[in-house]
């Protein structure tokens, strides 16, 4: 969770972030609704299922992503702390028969959602080492009694 006084760093970050993951997210649009269409005529039947399978992954990814950055840019505190949405990681073996632009857009949303997910489990750390508001709660109640 960003405290109110968060770090320039950490605002510069998540802002960045939302930036690459609306870029992607337009792309990834582009792609899977006019050139990825022509590219998955030519696959065969199991291979456009692959192809169907990994285009919901990369959206789901990336409206994962784009949620959780938008709750961290929130100016409500209370918004800021959700926990990113688990999203299903695409198998390896079976991209290798996907068009290369098919490959570089599920390859840049999963690196994308982990960057993501590892600057959410710091930040998680981070918020349960400090206590939080709860722990503060719990010492102001100890200093006053």
């Amino acid at each position: 969770m960003i405290a109110e006084e968060a770090p320039t760093f950490t605002r510069a970050v998540i802002d960045s972030l939302h930036v690459e993951a609306m870029v992607l997210a337009d792309e990834a649009r582009f792609y899977f609704e006019s050139e990825g269409l022509a590219e998955r005529s030519k696959l065969t039947p199991m291979e456009r299922v692959i192809f169907s399978c990994e285009s919901l992954k990369v959206t789901t990814r990336l409206m994962h992503s784009v949620a959780w950055l938008i709750a961290q840019r929130s100016s409500e505190p209370n918004r800021r702390n959700p926990r990113l949405g688990k999203a299903a990681k695409s198998d390896l073996t079976g991209l290798i028969a996907l068009p290369f632009d098919a490959q570089h857009i599920i390859t840049t949303s999963e690196e994308l959602y982990d960057r993501i997910a590892r600057l959410d489990e710091q930040m998680r750390t981070e918020a349960a080492a400090s206590g939080g508001p709860v722990q503060a709660m719990h010492e102001n109640l100890a200093r006053a009694f």
